[in-house]
Parts: C-alpha cells; sequence; structure tokens
C-alpha cells in the first residue's frame, strides 16, 4: 500500500492512497462468505452457496463494492498510523480508481490535530492573590464549628430567615400532581434559596400548621414549565449556638482555650488559602495561554460538538443559545488540544496509581463506591475520557514547576502548597 499526504489547511488534511488488489483478496473472499449466508437459493445450504453462482446472480461489482467497503476503513486507519495524522474528525472518503487485478485508489479527507508551539515556560509569570485570611472568614469558620454544636428550639411565631423548617412540597401543573413532584417532612433553613425558587418569599411569615401556595418554574424532566407549589409548614425552630469561650472550645475540639482554637482556625486559613493560589495559578496559566497562543480549530469538529449538545438540549433552533455553546465548544477544544500537546511535549504518563486515586475522588463525590463508578465508566464508553483528564492536570502541575509565580505583594510562591491539607471543619 502505498499513501501521501497533502496538508489543505492546519486542522486537515488530504490522504491520497493506492492499495494493491491482492491486498483485497481477504476481503473479497469475505464478501463472498457473508453473501453466500444471505441469500436463499434452491439447491444450496446458507454459507454454502459458490462464488460463480454469486457472481451470475449479484454480479462482480457488488462483491468488490462490499469488499472495498469493508477494506477501506482498515487501510485508511494503517494509512494514518504510517503518516501519523492525528485524527479527530469524521472521515470523508471518495473511490477514485478501480482496475480489477492491478490496484484501487482512493482519497480521504479528514480534520486533523493542530500542530502546536508551545512556549519557554521558564519565560511566563503569572500573579495570583495574596494568601490573606481576613477576620471575617476566620470568623465564619469559627461560626460554622458554633453551628454544629448548637442546638435547635421550637418556636411560637411566623417564620423568619435563618430559622430551620418542617415543610411538605406539593407540585402540580395544571391541576395534576407531579411524578416526583412530593416531599414530605424536609427539612429547609429560611433565607438561603437552596431549594425552589419563590419558596422563601412564600414560607416567610407563615407560622407552623399553615399552607400556602405559590407559582414556580420547574427544573429537570419539567424543566421550563410553570407549576403551583403548595408548602405546609409543620414546625419552626431556631438554632442557639454555644456561648464562644473557653468552654465552647474544649467541647469543640482538641484544644483547652478559644485562643488556642482560633489561632488553629488561622492556621488551616493559611493553608487553605495556600492550595487556592495554588489553583488559581494553574487556572491563571492555561488563560493566558489560551489568550495569547494561536492555536486553529476544526471547523468540522466544532459544528459536530456544538450539534451533540444542542440536540441533547433539544434546543436547535436557538441561534442565541447557539452563541453560547459556539464560545463554550472553542474554549474547550483549544484547551484540550494545548493540555494534551504539553503532555505529549513533557512525556506524561499516568500511573495505575494516580487513575485509581482520580476514580475513587471522584466516586466519593457522587456517592458511590470506586468499583460502581469505574464500572459506570467503562459502561458508557468514557473512562478514556477520565484518563486524559488525568494526563492534562498532570501536564498542567509539570509546567508550573518551571513558571514564575508570584503574589499580588511580589512574593515567590511555593507551589508545594498543592499538595492536600488537612480540611476545615464545616
Amino acid at each position: 500500500m502505498k499513501s501521501d499526504v497533502t496538508t489543505l489547511s492546519p486542522t486537515r488534511v488530504r490522504l491520497d492512497i493506492e492499495v494493491p488488489f491482492a491486498e483485497l483478496d481477504g476481503h473479497i473472499a469475505e464478501a463472498y462468505k457473508a453473501i453466500s449466508k444471505q441469500v436463499n437459493i434452491p439447491g444450496f445450504r446458507k454459507g454454502k452457496v459458490p462464488n460463480t453462482l454469486i457472481d451470475q446472480r449479484f454480479g462482480r461489482a457488488y462483491v468488490l463494492e462490499e469488499a472495498i467497503n469493508k477494506s477501506i476503513p482498515v487501510f485508511y486507519a494503517q494509512a494514518a498510523r504510517e503518516n501519523e495524522v492525528r485524527v479527530v474528525g469524521r472521515p470523508e472518503v471518495d473511490l477514485t480508481e478501480l482496475n480489477e487485478g492491478n490496484f484501487i485508489k482512493f482519497t480521504v479527507e479528514v480534520d486533523i490535530r493542530p500542530e502546536i508551539v508551545l512556549p519557554d515556560f521558564a519565560k511566563l509569570k503569572v500573579t495570583v492573590d495574596d494568601a490573606i485570611a481576613t477576620d471575617a472568614e476566620i470568623d465564619e469558620q469559627v461560626d460554622g464549628l458554633r453551628a454544629r454544636f448548637g442546638t435547635l428550639t421550637a418556636l411560637d411565631r411566623a417564620v423568619q430567615d435563618g430559622d430551620f423548617l418542617s415543610i411538605d412540597l406539593v407540585a402540580s401543573i395544571d391541576g395534576v400532581e407531579v411524578e416526583d413532584g412530593i416531599a414530605r417532612n424536609i427539612s429547609y433553613e429560611a433565607g438561603t434559596n437552596r431549594m425552589i425558587d419563590g419558596l422563601d418569599d412564600a414560607i416567610r411569615g407563615m407560622s407552623a400548621g399553615e399552607t400556602k401556595s405559590f407559582a414556580t418554574t420547574l427544573l429537570g424532566a419539567h424543566e421550563g414549565q410553570t407549576s403551583e407549589v403548595e408548602v405546609t409548614v409543620h414546625s419552626v425552630k431556631e438554632r442557639i449556638l454555644p456561648e464562644l469561650n473557653d468552654e465552647f472550645a474544649a467541647l469543640a475540639s482538641e484544644f483547652d482555650t478559644l485562643v488556642e482554637l482560633r489561632a488553629d482556625v488561622v492556621e488551616r486559613m493559611k493553608r487553605l488559602k495556600a492550595m487556592e493560589q495554588g489553583a488559581q495559578a494553574r487556572d491563571r496559566l492555561l488563560e493566558q495561554l489560551l489568550e495569547t497562543m494561536d492555536i486553529p480549530l476544526p471547523e468540522g469538529l466544532v459544528e459536530e460538538e456544538i450539534r451533540a449538545h444542542l440536540e441533547g438540549e433539544g434546543r436547535l433552533e436557538d441561534a442565541e443559545h447557539r452563541a453560547e455553546v459556539n464560545t463554550e465548544v472553542r474554549q474547550s477544544l483549544k484547551s484540550s488540544f494545548l493540555l494534551d500537546a504539553i503532555a505529549s511535549a513533557e512525556k506524561v504518563e499516568v500511573t495505575d496509581a494516580e487513575l485509581s486515586e482520580y476514580l475513587m475522588r471522584s466516586a466519593m463525590r457522587y456517592g458511590m463506591s470506586p468499583d460502581e463508578f469505574t464500572q459506570q465508566l467503562v459502561q458508557s464508553g468514557n473512562l478514556t475520557a477520565v484518563f486524559s483528564e488525568v494526563a492534562r492536570a498532570k501536564a498542567m502541575a509539570t509546567i508550573l514547576e518551571r513558571v514564575v509565580v508570584k503574589d499580588a505583594s511580589g512574593k515567590v510562591v511555593d507551589l508545594a502548597a498543592l499538595r492536600p491539607a488537612p480540611a476545615l471543619e464545616d
């Protein structure tokens, strides 16, 4: 087999492929076998029809067409590998010449990954925010700890923001209750706006035992539809926080005094801020690279991604949303191409331990066991995408070690702070 590559654009090539006819012999034999199993001819069992009879009934051209259609993807894949063509789109194939007994010729036009020239990362600079924990942030953490040890006390008054309620919710559309639209005895903190639009306004001023209806726009299976929601308040309670003193410190921590507890919170906040600096450095470096580098995109792939996204949402005709998705898709593809190029240049390899760690952390976020989460990824065909995600993250961490990172005050940031630290108490 002979093949040549012609560059049509930075993201598209044409492969001209010539295959000696002898290399089709196996595919022609397979075509005869497949046709023999499909046809019913008196006097012959399926799969035992002679080739000559198949030629008489269907014509030699039909057999060759079957063989060529099955063989072209094989020869195309071989030519792409031999010429190191990094394919990302669907190929467009054109059979240009069939010379039986001698050769076949065909061309393939296909989108490819762009060639990306990477900068000298040691010359790049990134500025991040100062790692300063404000008094308000420290107070917020201490108050969060107090809330864990607070007690709920029943109230005989109307609901106010901050109260803790037990409520029922029943959603209906045009008088018909919505499937999965009923929730009984659920706990809710008034004023947090963490459930459905309009709920906080409805319950504010209600008392235990009262019922009220309000209109809202649903999400999920009925997204965008207007629903009437009936809310019933069963109980109203307020959280009484423990006094902020040494007794509380001894109750809520291993420390004997409030001063020691607060000092520990300060240290934890410092570690958290350092972690945030590392994440910020990564994000700002990626933003800088995407803004300053020319990364051409295969337009066919862009359109394919946009269409798949819009079809999944049922919004193919939404021109305004298409414009938003277009921007998102282009940014996502540029980021993926860039990070893959970095991973390749840095010869990044993902170890089994790194992949396992990622799967375990992801499984925890979704409340699943690692085995269950991994099985779901395999079934959905997304395990390869996870592998790429881990490689890209590792690639960014690798080049960050060479980039000069300073905080807003001009101090060089030690990116060793990216290593995980103990979590703050909620």
